[in-house]
């Protein structure tokens, strides 16, 4: 496994349900590289110069991986790059009179030589095909026969991929694109790894995961690993030009580095004034003298959905902003409520002995 290791590799990795939420450096350290019809300014990805320097030089070195992995976490760019990175291996001797074509085909999604496993089918949640051909064009009409209820990839996606990979190409390179391997199957991941093991030739897969230990460590192995750290505040801050100072900074605050979060608040006040509604809960969480209104607050941790998942860094963030100082009791809590409930059992419970135990906390102190 070859790894590019960023300029901010020594950093602590994030913890995201942990008490500190610290920003990772990403300095541009590089002077802005010109390559194949599309600059690195031009193409409109904020900071990760350390990176996209080194995926220029291997094709100018001729050096391509037959499988990278962009490994980070959430919403930093890392979908953006992959398509960034393989427009420009498609791009290749292509004549510039041509790039126009390309480009329009590539945006749609309808380039011969461009595969990609983004949105999933799922029966009663995502069954919008127009929807899915907007991020997808694998074939996905087997899980709609399957009746598909869970947003992870199965050994049928990853034959739908392979039935692509050996079509008849157009260019030097043909790029497959999967946004979070880690949702493979045992049964996908071991499937996948065989097509690794053989690729075929011209093929330059391209994948996203948060955390590369949540993949076969075969897998990885046979990737070239290109790791991805959190923007700092300075480099995002452009992106909020026209919004008012108490946004941009509970945005910046909020987001953690990462600009896809960013531009996802900045362009949704309904999700940005969701986002501070459930901010005030968290912090009403740790004000409160009262255990039946902390009690009443926890209630969102009781289905396991994205608003349950967005409140646990609430309570961390409002934690942090409660304390000159950490408090290690209450940061140990927040951590082992994190790890219970990602076992989905037993939620409710898990909410109450968390309330319960920070309860008493403050009543100690």
């Amino acid at each position: 496994m070859e790894n590019y290791a960023s300029e901010n590799e020594l950093c602590v990795s994030l913890a995201f349900f942990t008490f500190h939420f610290p920003f990772f450096t990403s300095f541009s350290l590089f002077p802005l590289i010109k390559c194949n019809h599309m600059s690195v300014k031009e193409s409109g990805i904020i900071g990760h110069q350390f990176q996209l320097k080194e995926l220029l030089r291997d094709i100018e070195d001729e050096n391509i991986a037959h499988a990278y992995l962009f490994s980070g976490p959430r919403h930093l760019g890392k979908m953006t790059i992959a398509k960034w990175f393989a427009f420009k291996l498609l791009s290749l001797n292509v004549p510039e009179e041509k790039i126009g074509d390309l480009k329009m085909k590539f945006d749609k999604l309808i380039h011969p030589d461009l595969m990609v496993l983004d949105s999933l089918w799922i029966e009663d949640d995502f069954e919008d095909w127009n929807e899915i051909a907007k991020t997808s064009n694998i074939p996905q009409q087997h899980r709609a026969k399957n009746k598909a209820k869970t947003d992870t990839i199965s050994i049928d996606d990853v034959r739908a991929i392979q039935k692509r990979l050996y079509e008849t190409g157009t260019g030097k390179y043909k790029c497959c694109l999967v946004r979070s391997s880690e949702r493979m199957q045992d049964e996908a991941a071991n499937a996948f790894l065989k097509i690794l093991e053989e690729p075929p030739p011209g093929v330059v897969f391209i994948m996203t995961v948060q955390e590369e230990t949540s993949l076969l460590l075969t897998v990885v192995s046979r990737t070239r690993l290109v790791k991805f750290g959190r923007i700092p505040r300075q480099e995002l801050v452009p992106l909020l030009e026209n919004k008012s100072e108490d946004d941009i900074e509970f945005i910046l605050h909020l987001s953690d580095g990462a600009p896809g979060t960013v531009i996802s608040l900045r362009d949704n006040p309904d999700a940005l004034r969701k986002e501070r509604l459930l901010h005030s809960n968290a912090v009403s969480f740790w004000q409160s003298g009262s255990l039946l209104e902390r009690l009443n607050i926890l209630n969102v941790l009781h289905k396991k959905d994205e608003q349950s998942q967005k409140f646990l860094k609430h309570l961390s963030l409002a934690l942090r902003e409660q304390n000159t100082r950490p408090d290690h009791s209450a940061v140990s809590a927040l951590t082992r409520l994190a790890g219970d409930l990602g076992t989905n059992a037993h939620r409710q419970l898990f909410a109450q002995r968390f309330a319960l135990e920070t309860y008493g906390m403050k009543h100690e102190a």
